[in-house]
């Protein structure tokens, strides 16, 4: 996939924030993995230029660990913007925990593999090599969020090999998949390329094939409880401008269509 060149530079990126802030807020975020090395990468130059400061709780988008975002918000946490994955974010939505208004589409995410840094990399270039690499690994792993849920409810079966991987193969929680893989404790580990690609001592062997690869659309968006709407939105605006895109693309993950 070619990914476009873009040369906004920070400069560009003060400009849209250099009028500076008449009250600063403190900005309470929810942002779940595939985000989180963007945002990072942004948080500094956000908080200098808007005068706001961003404290972020993290946690996946879906799943049954009381770190999960529709966990935290169902236990009162505070939020002011969630970042997650579009269909989770819509089902708060469906729910009445978050504005249909304030939602916005962010990058889209691929699933990527990793193996150990320095351990022997098979090739998952084709639908075909990805199949054999499952097979003749000892041990794989994926997460408990968006990505992990595809491999184990629909990869699996596509590639026709549930029966012979589903012993070996082990949905981790909370954790990070690359880390558990740098210990060694797995030798093949799927999540999303934004997620991987931080981790150290992996090494990113590539992203799914496209006939079997399963693109997720990270979105964010203001609970109704918000104590700081207005600057939820304002940071959002911030995250899907233009100007954010360099930062979003160097993590691994995806400009929207038209972007």
């Amino acid at each position: 996939m070619k990914v476009p060149s873009y040369r906004a530079s920070w400069l560009s990126l003060a400009c849209v924030l250099s009028i500076p802030a008449v009250h600063a807020e403190p900005v309470q975020v929810m942002n779940s993995g595939g985000f989180s090395a963007a945002y990072k990468a942004l948080q500094p130059e956000y908080e200098r230029s808007s005068g706001d400061t961003l404290s972020t709780a993290w946690g996946p988008s879906m799943g049954e660990s009381p770190q999960s975002i529709p966990n935290r918000l169902a236990r009162g946490e505070p939020a002011d913007v969630v970042i997650m994955v579009g269909y989770a974010l819509d089902r708060l939505i469906a729910q009445g925990v978050v504005d249909p208004a304030s939602r916005t589409d962010l990058a889209d995410s691929r699933i990527g593999m990793v193996v150990r840094a320095g351990a022997y990399a098979p090739d998952i270039s084709t639908v075909d090599a990805l199949k054999q690499a499952m097979l003749q690994a000892e041990s794989i792993a994926y997460s408990d969020s968006a990505s992990g849920v595809y491999i184990e409810r629909e990869l699996l079966k596509k590639l026709d090999i549930e029966a012979a991987v589903k012993p070996k193969a082990h949905m981790v929680e909370k954790t990070p998949v690359g880390q558990l893989v740098a210990q060694g404790r797995y030798a093949l580990g799927f999540q999303q390329v934004s997620e991987l690609k931080p981790v150290a001592g992996v090494q990113l062997v590539g992203r799914l094939p496209e006939a079997v690869q399963s693109v997720t659309r990270f979105a964010a968006g203001v609970p109704f409880a918000a104590k700081h709407p207005e600057a939820g939105r304002k940071l959002i605006k911030f995250l899907a401008s233009p100007q954010a895109l360099p930062a979003v693309v160097a993590s691994g993950m995806d400009p929207l269509p038209g972007q």
